[in-house]
């Protein structure tokens, strides 16, 4: 996920998970990337190219250029990244069937998207679904959000705010009066008997907005597990989520994966029409079953890392996170396959197209 500072093109290649800045995860990235290095040719050949690239200072200026465009997008720039993204979803839909819903109760198929704008997800997903509904959430584009381009409808309740400060829907009603954002937690906005049948999870963290210094470090680690929290608790058991990922052989993204099929079917996509060069993906977790002991698991331990993460010091949050994680040895040996499994055409996916970058066919 994006941060405020300018990054070098290591964490463009890389794009460091959420783990980049927690203690104790160097160890487990690195056997995990020992792990494959010795077993899948798919990542030897990407890990390859990503080291051409890290040598390689105009891979720095190609990353920044794309950084710039994104953040100052002009209303030219912002409809294509919008229709970019309709794109994206429609691949990612006849890959994976993203955006299918299976509602068999004849209710009203409902849709959540947690960080809509410019929208491109969620008009794909009503023009797939045209009997559904949504709720969207969005940052307000005066605290540095995108413009929402999707045409209004009567089908979308659009909400303006900032997710990770949701601290009712997180289970926190007494903020202490010394916090630094204090007065800018947020009421409840989800009920406890509000269901959706498709849940969006996309949002990254802006360079653009604005924010208390205390949450820099910790920013996508808070925004990540609000989408994964708010997400799987108010999903009607059956349903799918979408979520936005990065760097599959992560620490992180490992333990999640390995988390969520307790109670869902993964299937993970990497689209081709873009972002192809950089590590990101989608988790596509289909027929969630949001009510066994490991998705209530998952749930509240998503909510102690929040409040850790915006309300605790670095000890108790760095505790927080430590609490309860099997070994990288334990993970492996169970995981491992599976992991190799769900990897393979991400890895070569991403391989391909940085192979045609122009920082790389260069020293070719």
């Amino acid at each position: 996920m994006a941060t405020n500072s300018v990054t070098p093109v290591h964490d463009n290649f890389a794009e460091e998970a959420l783990s980049s800045t927690d203690q104790g995860t160097r160890p487990a990235n690195g056997a995990i990337v020992q792990f494959l290095m010795e077993r899948v040719p798919e990542f030897r050949e990407l890990q390859k190219i990503r080291q051409q690239g890290w040598d390689n200072p105009q891979g720095d200026t190609y990353f920044r250029q794309q950084r710039n465009q994104a953040d100052k997008a002009s209303a030219r720039t912002a409809q294509f990244f919008y229709q970019m993204m309709q794109r994206v979803g429609q691949e990612l839909h006849q890959a994976v069937g993203a955006f299918a819903i299976q509602n068999d109760n004849l209710l009203q198929p409902m849709v959540l998207d947690m960080c809509m704008a410019p929208g491109g997800f969620l008009a794909t997903a009503l023009q797939l679904n045209p009997n559904a509904r949504a709720v969207g959430f969005s940052l307000p584009v005066e605290f540095g959000g995108h413009k929402v381009l999707m045409p209004k409808s009567r089908r979308v309740e659009l909400r303006f705010l900032d997710i990770t400060m949701l601290a009712a829907d997180m289970g926190v009603t007494a903020v202490p009066v010394d916090h630094p954002d204090h007065g800018k937690f947020l009421p409840q906005q989800l009920k406890p008997d509000d269901l959706f049948d498709l849940v969006i999870c996309d949002g990254q963290v802006l360079r653009t907005h604005s924010r208390e210094d205390y949450r820099e470090r910790r920013e996508a680690r808070r925004l990540a597990v609000t989408q994964l929290h708010l997400g799987l608790k108010h999903m009607r058991p059956g349903g799918t989520m979408v979520v936005l990922l990065h760097k599959l052989e992560a620490w992180d993204t490992v333990l999640l994966l390995r988390t969520v099929r307790e109670f869902a079917t993964v299937k993970v996509f990497k689209p081709r029409t873009s972002h192809s060069k950089r590590s990101s993906f989608y988790m596509v977790a289909r027929n969630i079953q949001s009510q066994r002991p490991a998705a209530v698991h998952a749930i509240e331990r998503w909510k102690s890392i929040w409040k850790a993460a915006t309300f605790g010091t670095d000890e108790e949050y760095q505790k927080t996170l430590q609490e309860g994680q099997p070994s990288v040895e334990e993970v492996l040996s169970e995981f491992g396959s599976e992991l190799i499994r769900l990897g393979k055409d991400v890895w070569a996916t991403q391989a391909r197209a940085l192979a045609e970058a122009p920082f790389i066919k260069q020293q070719s």
